[in-house]
């Protein structure tokens, strides 16, 4: 097992400069997400739809761990989303058993415009976040 090494004050202030960077972050994200009339949780259920890897949709399941929430509270989500029409739940088509999220075209234009601007907010604090991440090598 390897020995750990106790932090530096130079560190700690990476850490906490990291951390502080992801907050505003969110922050931004959390407005923003408000400001195109969506509660965060619900742009990042649709962001995680749109994002997923997979090429059917993500199952229920499969967004509750992307979002990092249990399984009957990624329900409730879809079920609110369903009941905005910006998400669709379809039968998948290899196990009809299981059920596959996909958003609506009302879904994709709210997208659309807030990823514009948060692509822009991580152009403008890219320069700062790599400083940081940088540090990360320095930081003992």
């Amino acid at each position: 097992m390897p020995r750990r090494t106790v932090p530096t004050p130079s560190a700690y202030r990476t850490l906490a400069e990291f951390r502080y960077l992801i907050r505003c972050f969110l922050e931004f994200s959390e407005t923003a997400a408000r400001d195109h009339g969506l509660p965060p949780r619900q742009h990042q259920a649709l962001l995680a739809i749109k994002g997923f890897a997979g090429s059917n949709g993500p199952l229920i399941g499969e967004l509750a761990e992307r979002l990092r929430i249990a399984h009957h509270s990624a329900v409730e989500l879809v079920d609110r989303l369903v009941e905005s029409g910006l998400v669709q739940r379809q039968a998948d088509a290899n196990d009809r058993r299981r059920v596959r999220l996909r958003l609506t075209s009302a879904a994709e234009q709210k997208l659309l415009a807030l990823s514009a601007v948060h692509l822009e907010e991580l152009r403008r604090l890219r320069p700062v976040l790599l400083a940081i991440l940088d540090q990360v090598d320095d930081a003992r």
